[in-house]
């Protein structure tokens, strides 16, 4: 079973206990909606690197070329 750790900052006390089955269930959907945010913002990239590359080739520039004229 997952654990936390508690530490008292006055004493410097350490404890390992485990978690309840309401904080295993709110750390998997934290874990849930950090993987959908991640798939959704590389989505977003994909989608702006397809609209720059099609921008890039109706221009007929290469990669380099419009690096450099943006300089």
């Amino acid at each position: 079973m997952p654990t936390k750790l508690v530490v008292d900052c006055s004493t410097g006390a350490v404890q390992e206990i485990e978690l309840t089955a309401e904080e295993i269930a709110e750390m998997e959907l934290a874990a849930q909606q950090a993987e959908e945010q991640k798939a959704r913002e590389e989505e977003e990239k994909a989608a702006k690197e397809a609209a720059r590359a099609e921008i890039l080739a109706k221009l007929g520039l290469t990669t380099e070329e419009a690096a450099v004229l943006l300089g």
